[in-house]
């Protein structure tokens, strides 16, 4: 009908719709960052079979710190109780001792990964493990030289069970020496810090 007029609670309606797409549209473009981000992000966790050398690589390309130096910090709480999968996947007996760290990695001041490392002492030298007992270098650092490689066993993005709600992405993964033996378990979850826009 030409020249009709919306009545006030129309214009109301009409006011609230577009605000709704209005917020929508810009949700939806915060979100195409964030999500290519975490694709990249991905990538480059995929790309290594160290996630020490995956997170220097993405610390130094995202600017998130100067050097780009991944230190392992020990979070000093109680030793979390094995998973059931654990001494099936390492291949051990229920009596055999294994190591345990808890650590956060963190670049510069940016806490990048929360990590549980189960692993087994017997495979490392007496070296690695007084470095693991008593310094701040990460595991995959100090277990380079065994040439080790990563097998991934799950991930998700999002939190998984056994990681904090901030969680953007979680990896359960295992090291193996390069003739198949089970070096490590890891439960590794990522932080929302690794997708903020640097600056």
């Amino acid at each position: 009908m030409a020249g009709a007029r919306l009545s006030p609670v129309g214009s109301k309606r009409l006011a609230a719709l577009a605000l709704i797409v209005v917020a929508g549209l810009a949700a939806t473009a915060c979100a195409a960052p964030q999500a290519r981000r975490l694709k990249r992000f991905e990538a480059t966790l995929a790309a290594q079979d160290s996630a020490t050398a995956a997170l220097r690589q993405w610390c130094a390309a995202e600017g998130i710190a100067d050097p780009s130096k991944i230190i392992a910090v020990p979070v000093r709480d109680a030793v979390r109780a094995e998973p059931d999968e654990l001494r099936a996947a390492l291949a051990v007996s229920a009596d055999e001792p294994l190591g345990y760290r808890h650590v956060r990695l963190v670049c510069g001041d940016t806490v990048l990964s929360d990590a549980h490392n189960w692993f087994v002492p017997g495979l490392l030298s007496a070296e690695m493990n007084a470095a693991l007992a008593a310094t701040d270098t990460p595991f995959g650092t100090i277990a380079a030289p065994l040439g080790f490689r990563r097998e991934r066993l799950t991930s998700m993005r999002g939190p998984s069970p056994d990681c904090p709600p901030e969680t953007v992405l979680a990896h359960h993964a295992l090291l193996r020496l390069p003739d198949g033996r089970p070096l490590a378990f890891l439960v590794e979850c990522y932080t929302a810090a690794n997708l903020a826009t640097p600056g």
